[in-house]
């Protein structure tokens, strides 16, 4: 039995005094309001109409329900206009997943214009270089790089994760310019833990390029290898978003540019949604204007 339904049609049929009158204004037949009717009084075990020829009115028991169907339907009506309202103005918590050193260097600081357009908008940014589940850990959408898991989900392209290797123009004045990947061997190299234990880079051409013994200095921040290279400790190799402001002032040099790493693919991820929340299409559509992908050039004729 579809209960609201069945009380829709009995609270019309209260209000408007007959079965063809609250057919009117339910937009059904006569003979399906009775049926309406009917299913209730069945569900019910007991009679809320008095009928004769000309007209009905309500049984105690009626009267006793119509109370509670109207304050039912119009907790449902309440209920179904804050939704509309949800549906209609971005508002709430968002939870956005992104890789660390990206979230803290860039996202962060680009989130502050979409929180003053959207102050009904809340968000938490989690940092963590894990592979999250949107559905299972409750994420609204993540910032994935490299390989994306599943085709469920909808991937919008964002700019390529690109990585720099520097050094301090102190450092290089000391030591020298590394020309080609096998001069890293004669330099102090600062190295992420997760990297290889502590040692070796992964350059352009796919080979891992070792230097003698282990590296200098290791850690498993990449903020901490920044400031390290910064104070001319040693080369470091590190995601641009990390290293470009330095790196445009002048404070750090790059190094080997034929040899970096290719850039990996960064995309949006988010669940497919018919009519997604406006909280999560405000920040979609915030992600892909202000991180447009660059077009990718011609080649040459």
């Amino acid at each position: 039995m579809e209960t609201l339904r069945c009380m829709r049609a009995f609270v019309a049929v209260a209000d408007h005094g007959s079965f063809s009158r609250a057919a009117v204004h339910l937009q059904v037949s006569a003979v399906m309001v009775g049926k309406y009717i009917q299913q209730l009084e069945a569900h019910l075990g007991t009679a809320l109409l008095q009928r004769n020829t000309r007209r009905q009115r309500l049984t105690e028991a009626g009267v006793a329900y119509l109370a509670g169907c109207r304050q039912v339907l119009e907790q449902v009506q309440q209920a179904e206009a804050s939704v509309a309202g949800l549906q209609l103005q971005p508002r709430g918590l968002l939870r956005v997943s992104a890789p660390t050193t990206w979230g803290s260097c860039v996202l962060a600081p680009a989130l502050a214009s979409l929180l003053q357009a959207q102050p009904l908008v809340n968000i938490e940014l989690d940092l963590s270089n894990r592979t999250v589940d949107l559905i299972e850990d409750g994420f609204d959408a993540a910032i994935r790089v490299g390989a994306l898991p599943s085709g469920a989900l909808v991937a919008r392209a964002l700019p390529p994760y690109a990585m720099s290797l520097c050094a301090s123009p102190a450092y290089l004045r000391r030591r020298g310019t590394p020309q080609v990947p096998s001069d890293l061997a004669a330099h102090d190299c600062l190295s992420h833990l997760a990297w290889r234990g502590g040692h070796g880079w992964q350059l352009a051409n796919g080979e891992p390029v070792d230097w003698e013994g282990q590296a200098r200095l290791s850690s498993n921040d990449g903020q901490a290898l920044r400031l390290a290279a910064l104070a001319g400790a040693g080369l470091v190799l590190q995601p641009t978003s990390l290293l470009g402001e330095d790196i445009a002032a002048g404070r750090l040099v790059t190094l080997l540019a034929d040899h970096l790493p290719v850039p990996r693919p960064m995309n949006l991820i988010y669940l497919p949604d018919r009519r997604p929340r406006p909280r999560l299409q405000c920040f979609v559509e915030f992600m892909l204007e202000r991180f447009p992908v660059p077009p990718v050039p011609e080649p040459a004729p």
